[in-house]
């Protein structure tokens, strides 16, 4: 990526980590999701006041990543006997409430059917049938990422989407209860690393990958401007990126996913893995939220959350850019 504004570094003060809650850190929400356990906050950042786009490799040292773990305040649907023996890790993520929306009431004759199938690079295909629902907001679920999407109008859903289990489970949900769960066996999962991050709404939030050294901008840099190709993660030749969510709904739920072929790759070396939010009109002088997921050697997930306070909008269209919430690959060739 060409930068055509100063970087401004964020240093992590790292925790280990388990959930996340979208939510506001000193409501009475937060102290239901986060516990009694308390969170640095930064009191005073005179850093941070006032700061130009100007200014040079501007210091930010005042973000918090937490741990705590929760439950996700969701009401999901229930899913068959089968699929509740898997054990998947729930969402941390809370789903925004709509107030004064009319809730999606299907008819009692509407069927609501979900299927998934694995692809290549460790993906599954996703489809959902409510031909009584169309354009209704929907809650992907699927072992700790969360994500929405809205219904055709038809009342359909498509997706590929990347799997963070073997026993892959998916539960859609709308925001009245109903909805469905698919599941998949996804063998090829073991031949990935697989890293990703979420937040809600319009933060800016963007995973950078720098593969074997590659500098911003060249290949093998891989960002939302240049994601990669899914044909590259399966011949293994380079990772991709993907990103998961309608941005145009209401507080959207968002993820993005990098992933790399570590059983296919012929190089050695590392990725550099970052996050990096760009300074907005629309986050400037807030504080802002994500969580990262990433698959263990032993097939846990490894989560952590941030709390982000974005400078001034006198610094708009400046980068913060976090190099500790995501870690970096150590890949050996085959």
């Amino acid at each position: 990526m060409l930068r055509k504004k100063e970087i401004l570094t964020a240093v992590a003060a790292l925790g280990c980590a388990i959930g996340i809650g979208f939510i506001m850190q000193n409501s009475e929400s937060a102290q239901a999701f986060y516990g009694p356990t308390e969170i640095e906050r930064p009191e005073d950042m005179p850093e941070l006041k006032g700061a130009s786009a100007a200014n040079a490799l501007l210091n930010v040292q005042e973000i918090t990543l937490t741990s705590a773990e929760f439950e996700t305040g969701i009401e999901l649907p229930q899913p068959d006997a089968e699929v509740m023996t898997v054990s998947t890790q729930p969402s941390a993520l809370t789903e925004p409430q709509m107030y004064g929306a009319a809730e999606a009431t299907p008819s009692p004759a509407c069927d609501i059917t979900a299927s998934a199938r694995p692809v290549a690079a460790a993906m599954v295909d996703l489809n959902m049938q409510a031909a009584c629902l169309p354009n209704e907001r929907v809650t992907v679920h699927h072992n700790g990422m969360i994500f929405t999407v809205t219904t055709s109008d038809a009342g359909e859903i498509s997706l590929r989407v990347p799997a963070l289990a073997q026993e892959a489970v998916f539960i859609l949900a709308f925001t009245n209860g109903e909805g469905a769960v698919a599941q998949t066996t996804v063998e090829e999962l073991a031949d990935f690393d697989r890293s990703v991050l979420q937040w809600k709404g319009n933060t800016g939030f963007q995973i950078h990958a720098r593969e074997f050294g590659a500098d911003y901008g060249s290949d093998g840099h891989l960002w939302d401007g240049a994601p990669g190709e899914i044909a590259d993660a399966v011949t293994g030749s380079g990772g991709v990126l993907t990103r998961h969510g309608d941005m145009q709904a209401a507080d959207p739920l968002l993820a993005e996913v990098y992933s790399f072929p570590k059983a296919h790759n012929a190089r050695s070396g590392s990725i550099a893995l970052s996050v990096e939010t760009e300074v907005t009109e629309a986050n400037c002088g807030l504080e802002i939220e994500a969580q990262s997921l990433e698959i263990q050697p032993d097939g846990s997930i490894k989560t952590q959350n941030l709390i982000l306070p974005v400078p001034d909008c006198d610094a708009e269209g400046s980068f913060l850019v976090l190099n500790n919430l995501l870690q970096d690959l150590k890949v050996a060739g085959r």
